[in-house]
């Protein structure tokens, strides 16, 4: 009886893990530790997007990057003075690690200026991203 016990235990525990999880990715948000992070032109290998700039990690081997690069290409497509640009996480892990992206897909937001605003690790609903761009500029 007391393994039955423990078996249910540690499947309720699973489940609440795998549903927090599954809320929380993919949400774009605001994150202490990206407040005042500047990112230019210089860093990222690219110009910065009039309004607003896409940036997301990914790697090679990553089935929601692909998604996502389709999700945020179709956003920078629609919305004026916004553009994306993927950045290979294994190839600039100074970067990752400064900025501390744990997994790919990671999305960042970034300002005219440069600033991260906005992130997401997961894969953003398209919703979210445009949301999130109108709190950007």
């Amino acid at each position: 009886m007391g393994g039955l016990l423990v078996c249910v235990a540690v499947l309720a525990a699973a489940s609440a893990y795998g549903v927090l999880h599954r809320r929380r990715s993919g949400r774009v948000r605001v994150r202490g530790r990206d407040d005042g992070k500047r990112l230019g032109a210089d860093r990222l290998g690219g110009e910065l997007g009039e309004r607003a700039t896409l940036v997301q990690f990914s790697s090679a081997f990553c089935a929601p990057c692909r998604a996502t690069r389709r999700v945020l290409g179709e956003v920078a497509a629609v919305v004026p003075g916004v553009i994306h640009m993927e950045i290979d996480a294994e190839a600039h892990l100074d970067l990752v690690r400064e900025l501390g992206i744990l997994k790919t897909p990671t999305v960042l937001v970034l300002d005219a200026d440069g600033r991260v605003v906005r992130r997401a690790t997961g894969q953003p609903r398209k919703a979210d991203v445009i949301a999130a761009l109108g709190e950007a500029v």
